[in-house]
């Protein structure tokens, strides 16, 4: 505690991205911090994220960008294209969206390649395996987290990372479940070599296999991207659906079951996703955004906070600046209550802003015609580590 060791105290529960950069942000700042995480062992679920200039002044703030750059794929151009006849929708440079305007670059990365990086920022032991947490409360001037064995741990603040399904979540505002939001996906990945370079009417339109790449159908979107160097393609296949049949928000698939169901869509794009490697299925959920994220001394960050559609490509980057802007409050303020409530005040309306854009642009693509698309501008301009926007009137629509 801060009475007795004069030192600040943060318990993170969830070893996820959001969970890792608050640690590691606590850490730099000179901030005592454990993290709890509920599997056997350290991993990410999924392939490839999105770093739009937000998350990367994250990521070059925590001294992790130096590293991630060779393992990442940076996009020049946007090129999207019809569903059936690969015909040319558009192609955009995606210079519009980095340097001054908005401080940083865009990249694209393995989501295990982002995790590893920030976990190994921690020191030894600072990382606890096997211990699935069940609640939290505060009492007094102490916060406390409670685990499945009946073990309890204090510190002078407990904050949730622990994912859409969390338990100090629904400790800290009841449970409640989250909203199918109309949409499913697959993520994958294929081997460089297996996309194809010519498609189109006639094989008039190149794909570079550093740029980004978006088939948009009548049913869904298939977004893809390179990651680690440019070795791997990350496939997003997504797909609107009425329901959501697995027990799970995420199950095991299969080529199959994938190819079923792009059926039509256009041939160069079905050969590329029956070279696929394992692919997973996942129900798109979210949740209305919290007026507030803490109470007493627990907190929430990441999805544990904000779940969010996958439209804007920003989920993981909220949860790294979630993850900043915590660890900056409670270095500012010196004191554990006022800090958690400086980070609550600024990070709750900014990310509840992304949630609510996120659903209504899922809701503007499935619109024929679509209406022009929603401003990330305004997302991009941020700098998590320190609570500032560029001053910028570039608009930036999404990808």
């Amino acid at each position: 505690m801060v009475e007795e060791s004069g030192r600040m105290r943060v318990v993170v529960i969830g070893a996820g991205i959001g969970g890792l950069a608050a640690a590691v942000a606590l850490a730099q700042r000179g901030i005592e911090v454990e993290v709890h995480e509920r599997a056997d062992r350290l991993g990410e679920v999924g392939a490839g994220l999105q770093l739009g200039p937000n998350a990367v002044k994250v990521l070059r703030g925590l001294g992790i960008l130096d590293a991630l750059l060779p393992l990442s794929g940076e996009p020049r151009e946007i090129l999207s294209l019809r569903w059936d006849d690969a015909g040319l929708r558009y192609r955009e440079p995606l210079a519009r969206i980095t340097g001054a305007a908005f401080g940083d670059r865009y990249l694209t990365a393995h989501r295990a390649d982002v995790h590893g990086l920030l976990a190994g920022l921690l020191p030894a032991g600072a990382i606890h395996l096997g211990r699935m947490c069940v609640g939290a409360a505060t009492h007094g001037a102490v916060a406390v987290a409670r685990f499945a064995d009946g073990s309890e741990v204090e510190g002078d603040i407990v904050v949730g990372a622990d994912g859409i399904h969390s338990a100090v979540r629904g400790a800290l505002f009841g449970a409640d479940a989250p909203r199918f939001t109309g949409q499913m996906a697959w993520r994958c990945m294929v081997p460089i070599a297996k996309v194809p370079r010519m498609v189109g009417p006639g094989g008039t339109v190149a794909i570079d296999t550093r740029d980004y790449v978006g088939w948009i159908g009548p049913n869904g979107h298939v977004i893809c991207y390179p990651i680690r160097g440019g070795e791997l393609w990350n496939i997003f296949a997504g797909h609107v659906t009425d329901e959501w049949v697995e027990e799970s928000w995420s199950a095991p698939s299969s080529v199959y079951e994938l190819l079923a169901a792009y059926e039509g869509w256009n041939p160069a794009l079905l050969d590329m996703l029956a070279a696929v490697g394992p692919c997973f299925k996942w129900g798109i959920y979210d949740r209305d955004p919290l007026t507030a994220w803490s109470v007493g001394r627990v907190g929430v960050l990441g999805d544990a906070a904000h779940p969010m559609m996958p439209t804007l490509a920003q989920g993981a980057a909220m949860a790294l600046e979630d993850g900043a802007a915590l660890a900056r409050c409670l270095a500012e303020a010196g004191d554990a209550g006022d800090g958690l409530s400086n980070y609550d005040r600024e990070r709750a309306p900014r990310a509840g802003r992304v949630q609510l854009q996120a659903r209504q642009q899922f809701l503007n693509n499935k619109l024929v015609p679509p209406p022009p698309p929603l401003d990330r501008g305004w997302i991009f301009r941020h700098d998590a580590m320190t609570g500032q926007d560029l001053r910028s009137d570039v608009a930036v629509a999404p990808i």
